[in-house]
């Protein structure tokens, strides 16, 4: 009798450590550059592993490719019907000058043909954000903060009695985002993510209220990727490794791209450890989108702990994964 108990307290303490699958939120600006297809490849690799769960995949970018681009992801990785979702503001319209975007959209399926048949985005955060448990959500933004500024302003609606913020508060456990640069002077710096609407990027870093950890440009910056995907034979009829391929090749480039969008995947579903390490620090965001570092412990920056070709690695295996192998 007592091996019977013993085994079953065992089976009981292995499922209470077995760990659920994150709860992801993917805001995006896709199409400017291909980092976000890397970083869409990694969820969704995480998700098809059990580490991660897709909520909604959502763009901060008005331009047109923008959410045909996300369904075009979404249906190759077996998950169509994850909701999609875009600002239907008219800026920030940052186009994909590469054309990248406009390949993969005319190769390959994808439910949504045109931005306006997209949720927009406000109401979709509102939407999710009710239905999950308390404290559960890990919002990812790897593009500009024009959505997460205007769901802090939003209003009771039919989702949720709460205004944006107590939203935020109730449902959402850490915001992670690839945000943000400190140059050599240890000051600050001027980072895309943060200067193209640099007036959402103020009221964010001012107003979250939940953990805020950021991956600045140094370092993606130093992760390159994309080089052992395009000269992977064993990979065909993939928009992940046809987006690389244009965009590498275009560049001239054959290094391999910066990792900036797929640091912040990483960590939102893995964790800081063992990658990296972080110190405690703060921003104020200028007008011009420049931030400055003060006094402060708000968010938590990351710094490099294994090398950059280590993690690089890491990222580079997800990014090659296959959906249904």
């Amino acid at each position: 009798m007592k091996k019977y108990l013993v085994i079953s307290f065992f089976l009981v303490s292995l499922a209470s450590f077995a760990q659920k699958p994150v709860a992801i939120i993917f805001d995006t600006d896709i199409g400017p550059d291909y980092d976000d297809v890397g970083a869409m490849a990694i969820l969704h690799a995480l998700a098809d592993k059990g580490e991660a769960k897709i909520l909604a995949t959502i763009s901060c970018n008005a331009f047109e490719t923008t959410a045909p681009t996300l369904s075009v992801l979404n249906t190759y990785f077996n998950r169509p019907d994850i909701p999609i979702g875009i600002t239907k503001t008219s800026l920030p319209n940052k186009a994909c000058g590469q054309e990248w975007a406009q390949a993969i959209i005319h190769k390959y399926p994808h439910a949504l043909a045109s931005n306006e048949q997209a949720a927009d985005a406000v109401k979709l955060y509102r939407k999710i954000l009710a239905a999950q448990p308390d404290s559960s959500v890990t919002m990812v933004s790897v593009g500009f903060f024009t959505n997460l500024a205007h769901l802090l302003s939003s209003t009771a609606d039919e989702y949720s009695s709460l205004n944006g913020k107590e939203l935020i508060i109730k449902k959402v456990k850490k915001l992670v985002s690839m945000a943000a640069r400190i140059d050599k002077d240890g000051i600050g710096g001027y980072e895309f993510n943060v200067m193209v609407d640099a007036q959402s990027s103020k009221k964010v870093f001012a107003e979250w209220p939940t953990t805020f950890i950021l991956s600045g440009f140094e370092i993606g910056e130093k992760i390159l990727t994309g080089i052992r995907l395009i000269n992977n034979d064993s990979i065909s009829n993939s928009p992940v490794k046809d987006a690389f391929h244009i965009a590498l090749q275009k560049d001239n480039n054959l290094v391999g791209r910066n990792s900036w969008d797929e640091t912040a995947v990483l960590v939102a579903v893995r964790g800081i450890d063992p990658y990296f390490s972080f110190r405690k620090i703060n921003f104020s965001i200028q007008d011009d989108g420049k931030d400055i570092v003060i006094p402060g412990e708000k968010f938590i920056y990351l710094q490099f702990k294994e090398s950059p070709e280590v993690i690089g690695r890491v990222i580079e295996d997800l990014m090659m994964h296959r959906p249904g192998k």
